[in-house]
C-alpha cells in the first residue's frame, strides 16, 4: 500500500509535548519531513535530529506564515496548548492566549498559505462542558471553566474558518491521554505509578468519584494519522471526531486498577479537594468507527500495563524521557 506520509512536509505545533512527541516520532518512521515549532527548552527533552526544529511562539503569526511558506507545508497538526486543567484554571489569561489566540493565529496563517491541504486541530472532550453522556460530535460546546472554555472557543473558531473560508480543517476531541513518557506527574496515572514505585500511597485530589475516558497515547497517534490520511479522500473538512477508549471509569477505580496491576497493597489517600472540573466525562466514538473505520487497539488494562512497564524501566534508567 502507498505510504501517505512519505516525503510529506508536516508542521507540528506542540511537538515537545506528550502526544506531540509520539506523533513526531511516528511521522518520522513513516518518512515524513517534520517541521516542529517549540517555545521552551525543556529539561531532559531530546530533540529528534531528523526534525527541523524552529523556536518560536504561537502568538507570532508572521513566523507561522513564514514556516508554512518556506517549508511548503502540506499538513498541519496543531497540538500546542496549555494542557493541564489545574494549571489552566489558575492561569486563565496565559491559557486563553495559548489555546485561543494561538489557534486563530495558526488558522489565519494557514488561510494565507495556499499550499496547506490539511489542518487538524486538537480540541478536547472538555470542550463539551457538562451535559448528557456520552458526548457526541453534534452536541453544542458548553465549556464553563477556563480550560474547558479555551477548548470550546478554539474548536468553534476552527469551525468558523471552515464555514467562512473553506479552510481544510478537522477537529479531534479526545479523552484523557495517558502512556509512558508523560512527565506531568500531577496527572493521575503517572502520579499514581510514581507513588507506588516509591512505596508511597497514591493521592487522589478529588473525592474519587469523577469519571473520565482514559485514552492510550499510541491509539491516539494512530487516530490522528488516519484522520490526516482520510480527510481529503473522504471530504471530511469541517468535521469533528471523538477519539477515546470506551474504557471510562472513576478515579478511585482507576487507582485501584493500577494498584492491582502493580501488585501493591497500598491504600489511596482521598483529599476531596477537586473543584472547577466537570464531574463525569466520556465519549461516543461511533462516528469515528463508522466513517474512519477506526477503533482503539489497546484495552484500558493493556494500555495501563504498557504504561507501568515504561515507568518501571524509566525508574531503572533503561529508557529516557524524550
Amino acid at each position: 500500500m502507498k505510504n501517505h506520509w512519505e516525503n510529506k512536509n508536516v508542521l507540528i505545533t506542540g511537538a515537545t509535548g506528550f502526544l506531540g512527541g509520539y506523533l513526531t516520532n511516528r511521522l518520522i518512521e513513516k518518512g515524513a519531513n517534520v517541521i516542529a515549532l517549540f517555545r521552551d527548552h525543556i529539561k531532559n527533552i531530546k530533540f529528534n535530529k531528523n526534525v527541523n526544529w524552529i523556536k518560536g511562539d504561537l502568538t507570532d503569526r508572521y513566523l507561522l506564515e513564514r514556516i508554512l511558506g518556506e517549508y511548503e507545508i502540506d499538513t498541519v497538526f496543531h497540538l500546542a496548548a496549555q494542557a493541564i486543567v489545574g494549571i489552566a484554571n489558575k492561569n486563565p489569561i496565559s491559557t486563553f492566549e495559548s489555546n485561543i489566540l494561538g489557534t486563530w493565529n495558526v488558522l489565519e496563517a494557514c488561510r494565507r498559505s495556499p499550499l496547506v491541504k490539511n489542518i487538524i486541530v486538537a480540541s478536547s472532550d472538555k470542550a463539551y462542558g457538562e451535559q448528557d453522556l456520552p458526548y457526541k460530535e453534534e452536541m453544542a460546546l458548553m465549556g464553563k471553566h477556563p480550560y474547558d472554555v479555551s477548548k470550546s472557543c478554539a474548536d468553534l473558531i476552527s469551525m468558523s474558518y471552515y464555514h467562512t473560508y473553506k479552510l481544510p480543517v478537522c477537529i479531534t476531541r479526545c479523552g484523557n491521554l495517558y502512556g509512558g513518557g508523560d512527565m506531568n506527574f500531577n496527572r493521575i496515572i503517572p502520579q499514581t505509578i510514581e507513588s507506588i514505585l516509591n512505596q508511597n500511597s497514591p493521592i487522589i485530589r478529588s473525592d474519587g468519584t469523577f469519571v473520565r475516558d482514559y485514552f492510550y497515547v499510541e491509539d491516539a497517534v494512530e487516530a490522528y494519522l488516519l484522520l490526516g490520511e482520510k480527510m481529503s479522500e473522504l471530504k471530511l473538512y469541517g468535521e469533528a471526531f471523538n477519539f477515546g477508549s470506551e474504557g471510562y471509569l472513576s478515579v478511585i477505580e482507576l487507582v485501584k486498577l493500577i494498584l492491582k496491576l502493580m501488585d501493591s497493597h497500598l491504600e489511596p489517600i482521598v483529599l476531596n479537594e477537586g473543584n472547577h472540573e466537570i464531574k463525569n466525562q466520556y465519549l461516543s466514538i461511533e462516528k469515528s468507527k463508522k466513517i474512519l473505520k477506526w477503533k482503539p487497539h489497546f484495552t484500558l488494562e493493556e494500555g495501563i500495563k504498557k504504561t507501568i512497564d515504561w515507568y518501571r524501566k524509566y525508574a531503572q534508567g533503561e529508557v529516557k524521557y524524550g
